[in-house]
């Protein structure tokens, strides 16, 4: 998932709309680049594309004779530019693509795919994280093919006082939910001889993240190749079991993020010892906590049922579009900035995660602590359904998860409500799948 970066257009709803996009596509776009000897051009999201044009003298040095021309886009405008663009037959020769959007251009039939590009090429595949790569590999009628290469990763694991769990009588940070709970009672109980109320955990609860992981923990989301839901099964009712019930048992306060004032003072106060969150937090940690929390605290792989647990497979991959008339050209630039040096660069100017083993030797990830916990749970991430309608599905599994926690409706009558639900989302693929006997 990516935080905060998602676009206007969701899901099949999005593929729909392209039917009433046309006759504006045109207006909206620049028109094709035929010009097959014409500048790349890349288009980027967020500090992203800010931050790519200082990697380009470098590339422009290995390369003399191409120009690249970076376009930034907004997260909040990008995916509904990019369907406009390719409804209007204007796409850019390489992209920026949220690896929850891949199914869906996957399905468009617009992105090139890059399974003999690699394998003549200086990039290793078993170099990256294999549950992060695994996001980029789509299910065609040809067989399972790469449509992407990962350019920064995201992943989700506990933020924790150290201070205040060894106060509680704990050394180590959880591996087990069993364990997590234990922690979480203990300092319920340590804030309450203390006359202040403090909670183990902070799960805002429109964040989906964290339910999300403890489902992917259980192995099961939806059924039936993923054209049915799977919420009501018992796989996933453990997970929404054990969500729950560290609200109901006042472990976490039942809040949205809007309804706190500020999440890194209150970690600093002590308002909740537990965090679970992304990447992008150590560096706000680093800036926002007083000199004198930044001792006491640090970073650890989720827990998982019985040990260490699987996480989110998040981030943004590099992805080269069909239409384009410059692949060859383009693919240069994908290369360049998948080389281990240039992420290592990338992590430098950004501090987004690379998701490359070999990027991570470099001393400012291999000798940083904090850091190193992403890189164990990265090695235990699972992608989220291969399907276009994921996304409104997550939104939606969040949605019952608060009406479970704020105990206005059964756990059994919301997961079978939102089972009814995804059934009727997933009915045209279901069509589908009966007509073509395929994965479609």
């Amino acid at each position: 998932m990516i935080p905060a970066r998602r676009g206007a257009l969701k899901g099949l709803g999005a593929l729909a709309a392209l039917g009433t996009m046309g006759g504006t596509a045109a207006l909206a776009g620049c028109g094709r680049r035929d010009d097959p000897n014409g500048p790349l051009h890349f288009w980027a999201m967020g500090r992203e594309a800010e931050v790519v044009a200082e990697l380009l003298p470098a590339f422009h040095a290995r390369h003399p004779g191409l120009q690249v021309r970076v376009q930034q886009l907004p997260w909040t405008a990008a995916h509904e530019k990019l369907l406009t663009a390719y409804a209007g037959d204007s796409l850019p020769d390489l992209c920026q693509l949220g690896n929850t959007w891949l199914p869906e251009f996957t399905a468009l039939d617009a992105l090139e795919p890059l399974d003999a590009r690699i394998a003549s090429s200086s990039v290793q595949r078993d170099d990256y994280f294999a549950g992060i790569l695994d996001t980029n590999v789509m299910p065609t009628a040809q067989g399972a093919r790469l449509f992407g290469l990962p350019w920064y990763v995201d992943t989700r694991l506990l933020f924790y006082r150290t201070d205040l769990l060894r106060a509680a009588g704990f050394a180590e940070a959880p591996q087990t939910w069993g364990e997590w709970m234990d922690a979480m009672r203990a300092i319920k109980r340590r804030s309450g001889t203390q006359g202040d109320n403090r909670f183990g955990a902070l799960l805002p609860l429109n964040e989906p993240d964290p339910l999300f992981a403890f489902g992917l923990q259980q192995g099961a989301l939806l059924s039936d190749d993923d054209t049915r839901g799977a919420f009501s099964k018992p796989a996933f009712r453990r997970a929404l079991d054990f969500y729950a019930g560290i609200f109901h048992e006042g472990l976490a306060p039942a809040m949205t993020d809007t309804q706190i004032s500020n999440v890194w003072d209150e970690f600093a106060r002590g308002m909740f010892t537990f965090y679970v969150s992304g990447p992008w937090n150590i560096g706000e940690f680093r800036r926002r906590l007083p000199a004198s929390m930044q001792g006491q605290w640090a970073t650890a792989p989720l827990p998982g049922p019985e040990g260490p647990g699987v996480s989110t497979a998040g981030g943004s991959s590099l992805v080269l579009f069909k239409s384009s008339p410059r692949k060859e050209a383009a693919w240069k630039l994908i290369e360049f900035l998948s080389q281990t040096d240039t992420m290592q660069r990338f992590h430098a100017l950004t501090g987004d995660l690379p998701p490359r083993r070999s990027a991570w030797r470099a001393p400012a990830l291999a000798n940083d602590v904090t850091s190193q916990a992403f890189a164990r749970q990265l090695e235990r991430v699972r992608p989220a359904p291969k399907i276009p309608e994921w996304e409104r599905i997550f939104q939606e599994m969040q949605q019952t998860a608060q009406r479970v926690v704020q105990r206005t409706q059964s756990a059994d009558a919301a997961t079978a409500q939102l089972d009814a639900w995804v059934d009727a989302l997933l009915e045209k693929r279901r069509w589908l799948r009966a007509r073509t006997g395929r994965a479609t």
